[in-house]
């Protein structure tokens, strides 16, 4: 016990000090605390093996709240009206990212079971990784964040989909207990966002209350209750956490979210830290040169899928170089899937690994720096950018009031109202 309270302090300790850093020089934190996790885990140069169990845990509670924290953000109804907005740059975000991954598998000579585990690896976005960025840089409020978020949550809710497939082939199973496992899967997403529709205001009474502590006891053990059934009925836990924050909202939504962001963030460190943890250096010289070819091509497909999913909202130059910049990072899910098809070959996991931890750190970069170095570029060539009517950057949130007067009334206003956009 001893020694792992020593562990977990030196490595808290360590991660506010990476932390303070980081703003200093004003980037994300998370490439930083990458490595560090990096040179402290397997193989690492001193492996802190007597808190690895409660690193993993709290790695896992990391996503699930930072999906939480997102679905507080928006009501339900705004997120059907993002999805039935959204849904073509999905299907382009599936088209370009998937089939990289799908045929540098054929090219490596790897099975079926192995070309779609990798198509999976190389489609989705870290969620996780990618609302602790918009964070840090303060973007939450900008006209491209429902954008990339909506992006996220089709991704997402898309794993209710691909999990269960991916297992089934996995397992050999034939056709029907396939066919089971995903209807599972479906009618339980189904289920709680047609309860988070029609009933979201009875959610919210019952749990809401004007007493701190049992708000926070209540939102978190219903958050880690879902996430646990949704991962036993096939569906993601970072699902099932996101669905709990669409279906809170008003003053208990308000009040969660001040509630449980250090909690986030805290737990969010740790899962950063994990990850590091989780990855063994020596096996990532073998894979490195077709991981960096595999995270380049990716890099730039899910740059134009921003750029695409921006254009179609409406949203000018710089917003659309944020939005792509934003989606490049790949985290928690490429790696639940890595782990599940391990055994399809033995370079996959290593491969998987490789490519996420590259794209982890290179993501909260493109989506610092993408659009500062587009306008250079353009400007370099000579090219000016077209200039905004109001003279503010079209990417940034709306005044702190609605176009008649009135304070803000949904929660993206709100939201956008909080946030001071960079």
């Amino acid at each position: 016990m001893a020694i792992m309270l020593i562990e977990l302090g030196a490595v808290i300790l360590g991660l506010g000090l990476i932390g303070r850093f980081a703003g200093r020089i004003r980037m994300s934190p998370i490439p930083l605390y990458l490595l560090g996790g990096l040179a402290f885990g397997h193989g690492g140069l001193f492996e802190l093996s007597a808190s690895e169990d409660f690193f993993q845990i709290g790695a896992e509670i990391g996503v699930i709240l930072l999906l939480l924290m997102l679905g507080l953000e928006y009501t339900a109804s705004e997120l059907f009206g993002s999805l039935k907005t959204q849904y073509p740059s999905g299907a382009v975000d599936l088209l370009l990212n998937a089939t990289p991954g799908a045929v540098a598998a054929l090219l490596l000579g790897w099975g079926p079971a192995a070309v779609l585990a990798l198509a999976g690896v190389t489609w989705i976005s870290s969620s996780g990784v990618i609302a602790k960025v918009l964070t840090d840089l303060g973007r939450l409020g900008n006209r491209e964040t429902p954008v990339v978020l909506g992006v996220l949550v089709l991704e997402d809710l898309s794993m209710a989909v691909y999990l269960p497939l991916l297992t089934a082939v996995l397992a050999g199973v034939g056709l029907a207990g396939g066919s089971v496992t995903l209807l599972i899967a479906l009618c339980t997403v189904g289920l709680v966002l047609y309860t988070a529709l029609r009933h979201g205001r009875l959610i919210s009474r019952a749990v809401g209350t004007d007493n701190p502590e049992m708000l926070l006891l209540v939102v978190l053990g219903l958050t880690l209750l879902v996430a646990g059934l949704a991962q036993k009925l096939q569906v993601s836990a970072a699902v099932g956490a996101f669905l709990v924050g669409i279906a809170l909202s008003g003053d208990t939504a308000e009040h969660a979210r001040n509630l449980l962001a250090p909690l986030r963030d805290l737990f969010a460190a740790l899962f950063f830290v994990f990850f590091g943890f989780s990855t063994v250096p020596a096996d990532i010289p073998p894979v490195l040169l077709p991981a960096l070819l595999l995270a380049g091509a990716t890099l730039l497909t899910k740059i134009a899928t921003g750029w695409y999913a921006a254009r179609r909202a409406g949203i000018r130059t710089k917003g659309r170089w944020r939005a792509g910049g934003a989606l490049v990072a790949r985290g928690e899910f490429s790696i639940v899937i890595a782990g599940l098809a391990a055994g399809t070959h033995p370079r996959l996991g290593p491969l998987a690994a490789a490519y996420v931890l590259i794209l982890v750190i290179v993501g909260p970069l493109t989506a610092r720096w993408m659009e500062p170095a587009a306008g250079a570029l353009r400007r370099r060539l000579g090219r000016r950018p077209p200039r905004p009517p109001s003279g503010a950057d079209p990417g940034q949130a709306p005044p702190k009031t609605t176009a008649s007067g009135r304070p803000p009334s949904t929660s993206l206003e709100r939201l956008r109202a909080r946030s001071s956009p960079t």
